[in-house]
């Protein structure tokens, strides 16, 4: 099998996954999953496509990610690790897709009005 490369998004967050036949290990940013990713929910959001496929062990992944915070880089991670399973195997989806994982969540931040405090929020109206 040859690399396989995604791309997943999620906010402003941009995850690159190349994902290859192995062992099992995740680097992303070049460092270990257990050191990007510190928080055990964080760690478990990047593993989840391989558990509801029971692929845990069967694939290395290398992940470049930027833009966004730590959950919304985690969740891109997640969504392009799906689709590189999908990729592989199309019967996938459908287990995948019950879960929610090919799904791109395209809620994004609303963007600051002139003459507001920020984007709904309005500056304290004085009468007098």
């Amino acid at each position: 099998m040859e690399t396989v490369h995604k791309i997943g998004r999620r906010k402003t967050a941009v995850a690159r996954v190349y994902l290859t036949e192995g062992k099992g290990a995740v680097t992303i940013n070049n460092k270990p999953l257990d050191q990007y990713f510190t928080t055990g929910m964080l760690q478990y959001k990047v593993k989840q496509p391989f558990m509801l496929t029971d692929d845990v062990d069967g694939y290395d992944v290398r992940v470049n990610v930027f833009g966004g915070g730590i959950t919304g880089q985690a969740e891109a991670v997640r969504l392009a690790i799906s689709r590189a399973l999908v990729e592989i195997d199309a019967d996938k989806k459908t287990l995948l897709k019950a879960e929610g994982l090919m799904t791109r969540d395209p809620r994004m931040v609303e963007r600051k009005k002139f003459g507001q405090k920020k984007a709904r929020k309005k500056f304290q109206f004085s009468k007098r």
